[in-house]
């Protein structure tokens, strides 16, 4: 059969949609695509413009995942929380991916709209914020860029108010009858813990028993697994930065690559790491 001539009608595809929901309505297509709004006539802001705007898309569906993996553990459902934690790291696959499309962009074609983003800066991203709350790395003072938006300060600040999905894990452990220490009492949520030896020693006698700690022991790996993506999508964020303005200032006011790397120092889950080197 001529491809050409094919009509998929004749397979009993719909063709018409004046009174139905297409594919575009369903996915607000129209609101979608329009939302690219370059300030200047240089060809690269396209890219830059799409990048973080997809970047945005997948944060909000790993948010999505994450606060409903944090309500599974809470409520002792594992099983719901590592399908949901598996997709958040494979979420991060994708955000790591990204950079390989925005590295395409030289410093000379960056140079030709970067006035145009004011003071404007992917380190102001809510959405970037609320996922480190989320998962653990809490710094009330990171509240203060999004001060001139009160929704979105209080949603962070109800984020902070509550367990991150690695105090969660934790109590888990005393839920298992596990010594925790400190973290099984903490009297506020909102500033990060530090490491604890009585966690250490519990993730240690989950890794050195895992068939008889195989919940624990999967939750840790799929908690590792996540951070893993995480740190490359890190890393892989200060190379970017660094092949497109060395080491020039960020346009939100930050040290560019230098705040960046020390960025790359931030464990989310300190004792999981820590217990590879006491097995």
């Amino acid at each position: 059969m001529n491809e050409t001539s094919f009509d998929p009608a004749s397979d009993g595809a719909q063709m018409g949609f004046a009174d139905r929901m297409a594919y575009a309505d369903y996915l607000g297509l129209d609101r979608i695509l329009d939302a690219q709004k370059p300030l200047s006539s240089a060809h690269d802001e396209m890219l830059f413009i799409i990048q973080h705007q997809t970047s945005e898309l997948w944060m909000k569906l790993a948010l999505h995942e994450l606060r409903s993996a944090i309500a599974a553990i809470r409520d002792d459902q594992l099983r719901h929380a590592f399908k949901m934690l598996t997709r958040i790291a494979r979420i991060f696959e994708q955000l790591n991916n990204a950079w390989d499309v925005l590295r395409t962009m030289t410093p000379s074609e960056y140079s030709a709209f970067r006035d145009q983003l004011g003071q404007s800066s992917g380190f102001q991203s809510f959405q970037y914020r609320a996922i480190e709350f989320l998962v653990g790395n809490r710094n009330p003072a990171m509240l203060q860029p999004h001060q001139h938006r009160p929704e979105v300060t209080a949603a962070l600040e109800e984020i902070l108010d509550r367990p991150s999905l690695y105090d969660e894990a934790l109590l888990l452990l005393t839920r298992h009858g596990f010594n925790i220490g400190a973290d099984a009492i903490r009297p506020n949520w909102r500033e990060s813990r530090v490491a604890n030896d009585a966690v250490l020693a519990a993730w240690q006698e989950v890794y050195r028993e895992p068939d008889r700690h195989w919940t624990l022991y999967e939750l840790a790996e799929k908690l590792v697994d996540f951070e893993d993506y995480f740190r490359r999508w890190r890393f892989n964020h200060v190379t970017t930065v660094e092949r497109i303005i060395g080491l020039k200032r960020g346009t939100g006011g930050t040290s560019g690559v230098a705040y960046l790397r020390k960025m790359l120092e931030v464990e989310l889950f300190p004792e999981l790491w820590r217990v590879r080197t006491e097995l």
